[in-house]
């Protein structure tokens, strides 16, 4: 009885252990799933279901894409949330303690305009808040049954979406990284007190490669003048206050209010399509994106112009 009693104390005393799983390897991104988020990029002030305030929206309609380009920017990395809304691969390994055999960090890294994460699970402190941020921020992990759990702090200010929906240094990014068999599941909760009213949530699936060899680092970069005017001193593009356009064209394009495509919090419950329901009439055409999430090149793109919206002979045809 003695000896039981001993065995069942170990087995509880390595269970934690038995539940973790192995992350590390090539995970490639699922293209179909939210392919127009992680491919080409959200429309411009295609804020939808996005709990901005007052102060986000207008910084995101005063964002131009040109500014990218601009010798100061051109090597800026984006904060973590990029891992989900960027159309690369992840790449995971762990970094063992030689003397202990545990896994100190999941080193995640892979897309050439991220950078490299390191998820400490020895339970090291945070830095100072008076320390300098970095544009990974720091993050700390910690299982929960088989899912990795990460939480993100002191990153650099950014863009949570690419369309210049901004993220500030004070946002707290938690992530479950949680694996069954082929795929990887990450789900992504970001806190901002700064620029969000709730948190934004989302998940993207990545898909194990056992062909790829992944990438360690960001690509290196050189920063010189892409566009002329955009290299000389004081040059800064931007959408004045009221002058961007971005908003109407893209409601007209899709038959939505002009108030539903500058987003809030209202818009990410179902419940807020019954406020749509009397509103919202369907295009008749596809007109952009039509040929799905596989993209193809524009000659694709111009053939599927054209295809209804009902249409079920086409493939893509009731995508939208």
């Amino acid at each position: 009885m003695w000896r039981f009693g001993m065995l069942l104390l170990a087995l509880s005393a390595v269970s934690p252990l038995l539940a973790q799983a192995d992350l590390s390897g090539n995970w490639s991104a699922l293209q179909h799933q939210d392919w127009m988020e992680r491919g080409p990029g959200p429309d411009p002030a295609d804020f939808l279901g996005t709990p901005l305030n007052e102060q986000a929206l207008a910084k995101a309609l005063a964002y131009s894409i040109s500014q990218l380009s601009m010798p100061e920017h051109q090597c800026e990395l984006y904060p973590p949330t990029y891992m989900l809304i960027g159309p690369m691969s992840l790449k995971i390994r762990a970094i063992v303690d030689p003397t202990t055999d545990k896994v100190v960090d999941w080193r995640m890294s892979g897309a050439a305009d991220m950078a490299v994460t390191n998820v400490w699970m020895d339970g090291r402190p945070a830095p100072s808040e008076n320390a300098p941020h970095a544009f990974e921020g720091f993050t700390t992990g910690v299982w929960e049954g088989n899912t990795l759990t990460t939480r993100t702090i002191d990153i650099k200010a950014g863009n949570l979406r690419r369309n210049g929906v901004p993220i500030s240094d004070r946002a707290v990014i938690t992530r479950h990284f949680t694996r069954h068999g082929n795929l990887l599941t990450v789900e992504m909760f970001v806190e901002d007190p700064v620029y969000l009213t709730e948190p934004y949530v989302m998940s993207r699936t990545f898909e194990l490669n056992t062909a790829a060899p992944g990438a360690d680092e960001p690509y290196h970069c050189s920063p010189e003048p892409e566009v002329a005017r955009l290299g000389e001193t004081g040059v800064v593009p931007h959408i004045l206050p009221g002058e961007n356009t971005f908003p109407e064209e893209f409601s007209k394009m899709y038959h939505l209010p002009v108030d539903v495509v500058l987003g809030g919090a209202a818009e990410m419950y179902p419940e807020f399509r019954k406020q749509l329901k009397d509103k919202y009439v369907p295009p008749d055409k596809c007109v952009r994106y039509c040929c799905g999430w596989g993209g193809g090149s524009a000659s694709d793109e111009i053939k599927c112009i054209g295809v209804g919206f009902a249409d079920a002979e086409h493939p893509f045809g009731r995508r939208r």
